[in-house]
């Protein structure tokens, strides 16, 4: 039986495992996916050398970027956003070799497409992480400009204070890109000024556990449209599975 598995931590908000679960089941795979919540990525090369039916690996927070330098290889996409959350594991009689893909662009153009409309060209990207610049990447590839939000901003970004009514107003599609509001701290929301959103508003929450954040229900008392990342999860684990199995 080959196992999969996902790497991350805190582990106890991601659905990935009860997601694969029920694939294996439904479509009559024999395999198992499970979780390794490691306190520290230098915990991963214990993981690769001590299961050698492992076959692939889910990467999610803290370390899209981290797991990079325990990697043979990087897929094109991987290396220009700094970030892994995929890894294919090829096996063999002399040992085995890892290779990294980022799979969060596909799942989320994937899953926003639909929802955009005329006036979304340009989008305020809450966050800076590996997830964060696959979002701006997704968005690039739609015609659509990004600013990042940071609590520590850097050069051509905005700071949480910096997010006025006119930046707001300004800015169509707001998309967070941050673990604020994740389970289990789910009263955390972002600190941006709500009452500037309107019925042209599209807000996305990559998080998905909860099914609706407290950001999302602030947008959508505003009138924004809202949605959640439970459908750029799907659209991830599929791309994953397709890369297990290539």
């Amino acid at each position: 039986m080959k196992r999969y598995g996902l790497i991350g931590f805190p582990l106890q908000h991601s659905f990935s495992k009860r997601y694969f679960s029920e694939k294996f089941k439904k479509e009559n795979i024999n395999a198992n996916y499970e979780n390794f919540e490691i306190a520290s990525i230098s915990e991963f090369p214990k993981i690769l050398n001590t299961n050698p039916d492992l076959f692939g690996i889910n990467v999610t927070s803290p370390y899209k970027a981290q797991v990079i330098p325990y990697l043979d290889e990087l897929s094109e996409e991987a290396a220009r956003l700094n970030a892994v959350n995929c890894i294919r594991i090829e096996r063999n009689a002399n040992g085995f070799r890892t290779k990294g893909y980022n799979t969060d662009v596909f799942g989320f153009k994937n899953s926003v497409q639909s929802f955009l409309q005329a006036q979304h060209t340009e989008a305020l990207i809450l966050g800076t992480g590996g997830a964060a610049r696959a979002v701006a990447e997704a968005l690039r590839q739609c015609g659509i400009s990004s600013k990042f939000v940071s609590r520590t901003p850097e050069t051509e970004m905005l700071s949480y204070a910096e997010v006025s009514e006119e930046i707001i107003a300004q800015y169509k599609l707001i998309v967070n890109a941050s673990p604020i509001g994740m389970h289990p701290h789910e009263a955390e929301f972002p600190d941006i000024p709500y009452s500037a959103l309107s019925e042209k508003h599209f807000v996305y929450d990559l998080i998905y556990n909860p099914e609706e954040t407290i950001f999302l229900q602030k947008a959508k008392h505003f009138g924004a449209k809202t949605v959640n990342g439970l459908a750029m999860l799907y659209a991830q684990a599929e791309s994953a599975w397709t890369i297990f199995n290539s």
